[in-house]
């Protein structure tokens, strides 16, 4: 896209085109690689958009995919993901994932290659339209779940593209834009270019009202009490939490969508907390009872707080949200997280408290010693992980029993935990690891995912293995949707799915020798498994895990009793 120079440097044109431009910023934002697929109607698009240094294109196998992986990018970049679908059939099948990343706060952009200008204007009866005349049905769907949904119009194209992309940094939430093929290949000034995009900054005058206000809490307590969730990740917030844990006399508990962002090894952590289903006492009532409880990007559904136990009270605790902070029944607007933390920070270190005594982990079960021939349970498998795993590890795992048997292990350090508990759409997770294993390619990428969820996206399988990348797969195989025999009717015929060879997966997308293949049925089995998937750092690994129909881990067993029971009252009430 650079002009050059008569000596040759590269220098900054004065026009590109709109897909050009929109492609740079991109670029700019650090989600310079880009999922999706092409379609007649983004084609001119992404013949824009491929021109542009830095621009990588990766290729997915169908649109809803190419959500899940643009929003695990997003998550493990600590920045944004983007998706190029067609309009129409692409875009309606990538708006589930969108509608995930918006739940869980992703900032995703999902842009469309849309018919011309013309045809829209003129409501011509084209393919992928409804043959109504009205080419405005999946945008006003799209209004749903985004923070911001523009057609982009030539006029104000520049305006356009980079009020969508400041809207998704700076409120954590996915954007739409719809580029039409004419205006994706026509000029505009490149000069905005020169300047890259920031997120908004902190009203100055309610940051020093809110701070003014911190320190008076604080300054009236001994003990500071720390509730993190997923919102702080969003903002590569981390190292501020870590600063904040390492001061004398506070606590650091996190919700499970934000496990492990204190190594769990920090004598401040309380590990993750559930409300009545947080596994140590201790730290549940160092939540629950805090003398002063800070929530910091904490999301209060129901997942994430133990269908509602937390006996904390919300109202009187202080509050940093992603735009907001308050203290109580003060609200200060126009105070963003990054600045509200680090205003915690400062406080904190002006103050001088007693260390706080480690709250500790729970205890911890170490897989015993294979017995021949013994099968396979939950409890042997996710103890026999648990030693497995090691430091700087991205551990992804699946909505239902993937999920609940990773919350209940103690990460090693500088791991993270990547999943969907609040969306929970099963089958997020294998492309959602195309994603993290780009974003950070340095850290081996560890997947939990069961066998029905894998049946509906294991396609993006073909992408990661031929791209290069060496996760380990557990593929728990259990014979259908557990998690809802586990809830009502265990027996009947809609929880069965078809049975699979999952170890002949891998050969059937052309991948035989990218991968090494296992099946486990017993612990002898699984400990030889854990130890070929070691030794097989330049491969991936793919560990056909067999579990008993109706068996669950502890937390996913808790959760389920309770759900049920809550059901059967209900009806018992109706």
């Amino acid at each position: 896209m650079s002009d050059q120079t008569q000596s040759g440097t590269p220098s900054t044109p004065t026009t590109v085109t709109v897909g050009q431009y929109l492609a740079t910023r991109l670029v700019q934002l650090g989600a310079d690689h880009v999922f999706g697929l092409p379609g007649d109607f983004n084609l001119a698009l992404l013949d824009q958009m491929v021109t542009v240094d830095g621009f990588h294109w990766v290729g997915s196998t169908n649109e809803l995919n190419a959500a899940y992986a643009a929003d695990g990018y997003a998550r493990i970049r600590r920045g944004i993901g983007a998706l190029v679908t067609t309009f129409g059939v692409g875009e309606l099948s990538a708006i589930n994932g969108v509608a995930g990343s918006f739940s869980e706060d992703v900032p995703v952009v999902q842009i469309t290659g849309m018919p011309s200008t013309s045809a829209r204007a003129n409501g011509l009866h084209l393919h992928h339209t409804l043959v109504d005349g009205d080419y405005d049905h999946f945008f006003r769907a799209y209004r749903e779940v985004t923070a911001s949904a523009t057609i982009v119009r030539l006029q104000t194209a520049t305006r356009d593209i980079d009020a969508a992309l400041m809207t998704a940094i700076s409120e954590s939430k996915p954007v739409y834009l719809g580029i039409p093929a004419d205006v994706a290949i026509a000029p505009v000034h490149a000069a905005n270019l020169r300047t890259p995009l920031v997120a908004a900054s902190s009203d100055r005058g309610e940051l020093e009202r809110f701070t003014e206000a911190l320190a008076a809490v604080v300054a009236q307590h001994e003990r500071v009490t720390m509730l993190v969730g997923p919102q702080v990740h969003r903002k590569s917030l981390e190292p501020v939490v870590r600063q904040i844990a390492d001061h004398d006399g506070v606590y650091l508990a996190s919700q499970n969508m934000a496990k492990a962002i204190l190594d769990e090894s920090h004598p401040a952590s309380l590990g993750t907390y559930m409300g009545a289903f947080t596994r140590v006492d201790a730290a549940r009532d160092a939540v629950d009872s805090a003398p002063v409880l800070v929530l910091a990007g904490t999301v209060m559904s129901d997942f994430l707080t133990g269908f509602f136990t937390q006996k904390f009270d919300e109202d009187a605790a202080v509050e940093l949200g992603l735009t907001t902070a308050r203290i109580a029944d003060t609200t200060f607007y126009g105070v963003r997280l990054e600045d509200s933390l680090r205003a915690l920070h400062a406080v904190l270190g002006r103050t001088g408290r007693a260390s706080v005594t480690p709250v500790g982990h729970p205890d911890v079960a170490v897989a015993a010693t294979p017995e021949p021939g013994v099968a396979l349970d939950h409890a042997y498998f996710w103890a026999a992980i648990q030693g497995w795993l090691r430091p700087g590890t991205t551990v992804i795992a699946d909505a239902g029993t993937s999920f609940y048997g990773a919350l209940d292990l103690v990460l090693p350090d500088e791991s993270d935990l990547l999943g969907q508990p609040v969306w929970s759409a099963i089958g997020y997770t294998i492309p959602a690891t195309l994603g993290a294993s780009i974003a950070s390619p340095q850290k081996r990428s560890v997947l939990f995912v069961g066998d029905g969820a894998a049946q509906l996206t294991i396609q993006e399988l073909a992408t990661v293995l031929h791209r290069g990348h060496t996760p380990v797969i557990f593929l728990l195989n259990n014979d259908g949707y557990t998690v809802e025999r586990k809830i009502q009717s265990p027996h009947a015929v809609y929880q069965d799915i078809t049975p699979w060879d999952w170890t002949l997966v891998p050969a059937a997308f052309g991948a035989r020798d990218l991968v090494v293949t296992a099946s486990a049925r017993t612990q002898e089995e699984l400990v030889e498994a854990l130890a070929v998937a070691h030794a097989s750092e330049n491969k991936a690994v793919l560990i056909e895990v067999v579990l008993p129909e109706l068996d669950s881990p502890r937390l996913l067993t808790v959760l389920t009793d309770a759900i049920a029971a809550a059901a059967a009252h209900a009806s018992a009430g109706a």
